[in-house]
């Protein structure tokens, strides 16, 4: 399978604005998908919920993504990916107000909501990036996009709790709903040049959106090829440590080391600021080792090393000992998604991006379903969130073994 290649001698100004637009609507997405977790131990609370329970939210968030991934290509298509993240972001707000209603079957399905608007990000954004980024820099450019998702992540871990501690929860979380709106008003400038490839005569009726030739057509394209499938496993394990610790960190912190939702807060926001300069940096080198493969084996193995020092905190920990290791941790464990998707996309079949990518992040959003509702589980048996760190940690060195096979097979 040939990579895709675009011209080279890309001037900045075909690149920077579709960059622009889609790093302010990945921001905003995942700041309203890092919410739940932010406020997870309040909205629990109040719901009668207990806290292995947020492993099954973020596993539905998660759910409501693979939802678009698998069914969504044709309104990408259709309407162009621009539209199609500016659609998904309005979806999310929705899904936010939802949860302002402290009962559980409506902060349940808030969640399947809030990841269904967020599952345009990756092949929407990166079917932008690759027509539009110099193949020279390619690599820093997805990670500078992808770096909105902490971003996202430190508005969440500041404002959030910030805001509860001086107003009820409810209005806080229906206040920060409208935020992300003005976004999609932002980048409308952009639409109209970037979704001029866009077919208006692709059908978008629920018999092809059902169908499971569109349903499948991407997860096959991700499994045809060996060395996609490799990657694609090594992006779930990391996917799993990842989706869990941003899951429990702050409920972890509060209710297990006795800390308050502020500084609960602080640790979350902490490792959201440091991913943000994690994914700049590894997609930086990459570019400069011309290898995403090596940068990929050497954040593996920091994962696994990461997640067991995770294991050996507690109480006797000093909030600058925790505040430490998770701005390490926002390098080593939540910084890997633009190294990756940039892989991906430079493997995908020219002219089918969006769906090969697609289909990698599939297997890669079976580790945020399957890592934060097992960590749940295994919780609810030990009580013990030593065991499930360190767990999550033995899945850095299966990352590693199956990136290393992908570099054996390129």
């Amino acid at each position: 399978m040939k990579p895709t290649d675009p011209h080279a001698g890309t001037p900045a100004s075909a690149w920077i604005w579709p960059l622009a637009a889609t790093l302010a609507i990945q921001t905003s997405s995942s700041f309203l998908g890092r919410i739940v977790p932010t406020v997870a131990p309040v909205v629990t609370a109040e719901a009668g919920m207990s806290e292995a329970t947020i492993g099954y939210m973020s596993a539905l968030s998660t759910c409501g993504s693979v939802l678009f991934l698998m069914a969504g290509h044709p309104l990408i298509r259709r309407f162009g990916p621009i539209r199609a993240l500016q659609a998904g972001l309005l979806l999310s707000c929705f899904g936010l107000a939802m949860l302002a209603t402290p009962h559980w079957a409506f902060v349940l399905l808030s969640n399947l909501v809030l990841g269904l608007g967020y599952g345009p990000s990756a092949p929407a954004g990166s079917d932008i990036l690759l027509r539009h980024a110099p193949p020279a820099h390619r690599t820093l450019i997805f990670s500078l996009k992808q770096a909105g998702v902490p971003a996202g992540g430190v508005m969440a871990g500041l404002l959030l709790p910030w805001l509860i501690d001086r107003m009820d929860w409810k209005t806080a979380l229906l206040a920060v709903a409208f935020l992300p709106l003005l976004r999609v008003l932002a980048v409308q400038p952009v639409q109209r040049r970037v979704d001029a490839g866009a077919d208006p005569n692709q059908p978008i009726g629920w018999r092809v959106l059902s169908s499971p030739t569109n349903l499948f057509a991407p997860l096959r394209m991700a499994m045809a090829s060996p060395v996609l499938r490799a990657l694609s496993l090594a992006a779930a394990c990391f996917a799993v440590a990842q989706g869990t610790i941003i899951a429990f960190s702050v409920t972890y912190v509060v209710q297990r080391l006795g800390y308050d939702l502020v500084a609960g807060g602080v640790v979350f926001a902490v490792m959201q600021v440091t991913g943000i300069f994690g994914r700049i940096g590894l997609g930086w080198l990459a570019d400069r080792l011309g290898s995403n493969i090596a940068v990929l084996s050497l954040n593996a193995l920091a994962m696994a090393a990461t997640q067991a020092a995770w294991a050996f905190t507690g109480p006797s920990w000093s909030f600058a000992g925790l505040v430490t290791l998770a701005a390490v941790a926002g390098v080593t464990i939540t910084s890997w998604n633009g190294v990756q998707l940039a892989e991906v996309a430079r493997l995908a079949p020219q002219g089918r991006v969006s769906e090969g990518t697609a289909g990698a992040t599939l297997v890669t959003f079976m580790g945020y379903i399957v890592g934060p509702a097992a960590f749940a589980s295994l919780l609810s048996l030990t009580d013990s969130y030593s065991v499930c760190f360190g767990v999550v940690g033995v899945l850095g060195l299966v990352a590693f073994a199956a990136i290393r096979t992908a570099a054996s097979r390129t």
